[in-house]
């Protein structure tokens, strides 16, 4: 029963919550026990086993006497480790805030605790959300589900919400909260099987949040299905006065656009994105997902996005130079582990080298160099100049479609090793197919289609335009239902 309740998707534990044929306890301590079980994973980083029964055991009572609840009332979920929670250690994966714990909520996960989720504990991100594996965790690497072809769980779950989408595809939680500023929720969902989507920037809030980018940070639901992404993202969107970000702009029930038709509607299909770092296996899954849309009476229209090319090196100097900026107050004099030294300015440093890892320290020095006097210009402006023209591309190409469809990565899950012995500059190319939704600020869901030769699920990403987000589910939908994907992953339930 334990593994059958944890396979669950969100809505179907609704109705099974709701007819009281289950309670959350039930469904919490499921989750618990599974989180023991799969400790080897390293999902998480902090576990909150009292407080989730805690909540459960409250959660149980309001349905018996009759209360008013929440529309996620019951669910057990996790919290990427970037959301500031009330009383609970957020680390950021870091060394430097690992002793940290906020006196305050994180607007969007007070919102799903108002829905009446139960949060299980935070999970494992890269080190302040800059990497592609976890692999840049202070907390240690998070391990892919998926076996390899040798049965090894030698695999990484994608970054730098890697442990949100392990945590999901494992059954180690129902859904979990992720980030996304270059394609963190995207590619994840796409190596674990899973869904994700970042909604479009200023949809949700970004208070509470660590930052890394503050113009690409957004924060969106990974969960098992689009629909429970669609339940998850109903309630942590919407608009909040701590965030000059955020749109003041009305919240549809996401849901409603599920299972309908698609005639009618156009789909893009961008010809950029058929590059020479597109695996075969990758590109094949996206010609039987294009396929399905036809099938569903969708018209395909080959588009041009003409500046894709130049949004990879835009995002990195646009993002490390907001990183740059972000992290100065990390500085051992508030809030941070202090390394002590003979002046100020030695205890800076020291307390910066110790609690910092090699890619944070090594995209600080990117930004604090693209920002300095003599490159402001050659760089930074150019590249805002540049991610204007990018922004312009989607605008225009979503005059004559109504969403995208394109690979949400150019490969399956790597394996350890193999990102170990690349090059910094090569580990960004995995990027390439999601840093330009983020640089226009569009709407993109990863949900995944197949399998690849070699076993390892495949996602495809839905672009749409800019707070139309129901077009996205409404497309995602009709691919998820076609592709009939089986969502369980190598790794063997008790």
């Amino acid at each position: 029963m334990v593994s059958q309740l944890t396979d669950l998707t969100i809505s179907q534990a609704l109705d099974l919550l709701d007819k009281k044929e289950i309670s959350s306890v039930e469904l919490t301590q499921a989750h618990l026990t599974e989180m023991d079980r799969a400790r080897f994973l390293n999902a998480y980083i902090t576990e909150t086993p009292e407080l989730a029964l805690q909540q459960a055991a409250e959660s149980d009572k309001k349905r018996a006497t009759g209360e008013k609840i929440g529309r996620l009332e019951g669910i057990p979920i996790a919290n990427k480790d970037l959301y500031c929670t009330k009383g609970i250690r957020t680390t950021a994966a870091s060394k430097i805030l690992s002793h940290f714990v906020p006196p305050y909520e994180s607007t969007v996960t007070q919102n799903l605790k108002n829905a009446g989720t139960i949060m299980l504990g935070k999970v494992n991100t890269d080190q302040f959300a800059m990497g592609g594996s976890t692999m840049t965790s202070y907390f240690g690497v998070t391990k892919n589900p998926w076996a390899d072809e040798n049965g090894e769980y030698n695999l990484v779950p994608g970054g730098s919400s890697g442990g949100s989408a392990a945590a999901v595809a494992a059954g180690l939680c129902m859904g979990a909260t992720g980030s996304d500023t270059g394609g963190s929720i995207r590619q994840p969902a796409s190596f674990c099987g899973i869904t994700g989507i970042k909604p479009t920037y200023g949809r949700c809030s970004r208070y509470g949040i660590v930052a890394f980018a503050s113009s690409l940070d957004q924060a969106g639901p990974m969960a098992r299905s689009v629909k429970d992404c669609a339940l998850m993202l109903n309630e942590m969107a919407g608009f909040d006065v701590h965030d000059s970000t955020v749109a003041d702009f009305p919240v549809p029930d996401f849901t409603q656009a599920l299972h309908t038709d698609l005639k009618g509607k156009k789909i893009g299909v961008p010809k950029e994105y058929r590059s020479k770092d597109l695996n075969p296996a990758v590109a094949a899954v996206w010609d039987k997902g294009i396929e399905y849309l036809k099938n569903a009476g969708a018209e395909i229209v080959e588009i041009s996005l003409p500046h894709t090319k130049y949004a990879l090196p835009v995002y990195y100097i646009i993002a490390c130079a907001e990183a740059s900026s972000n992290l100065s107050r990390y500085d051992g004099v508030r809030y941070t582990t202090r390394v002590d030294g003979k002046s100020l300015d030695e205890m800076y440093e020291n307390t910066r080298t110790d609690g910092f890892g090699p890619e944070v320290i090594r995209r600080i020095l990117l930004g604090t160099f693209v920002l300095s006097a003599g490159f402001y210009d050659a760089y930074y402006i150019r590249a805002q100049r540049v991610r204007r023209l990018i922004y312009n591309d989607f605008i225009e190409a979503f005059k004559t479609v109504d969403a995208i469809v394109a690979p949400a990565a150019p490969t399956t899950a790597l394996s350890y090793e193999a990102m170990k012995n690349m090059k910094p500059v090569d580990t960004y190319l995995g990027d390439v197919f999601t840093t330009p939704s983020s640089l226009a600020g569009v709407p993109s869901l990863a949900l995944p289609i197949g399998l690849a030769e070699n076993g390892l699920p495949v996602g495809l990403q839905v672009i749409g335009k800019h707070f139309d987000e129901n077009t996205v589910f409404q497309v995602a939908q009709i691919l998820e239902d076609e592709a009939q994907f089986v969502k369980t992953p190598h790794y063997v339930k008790g």
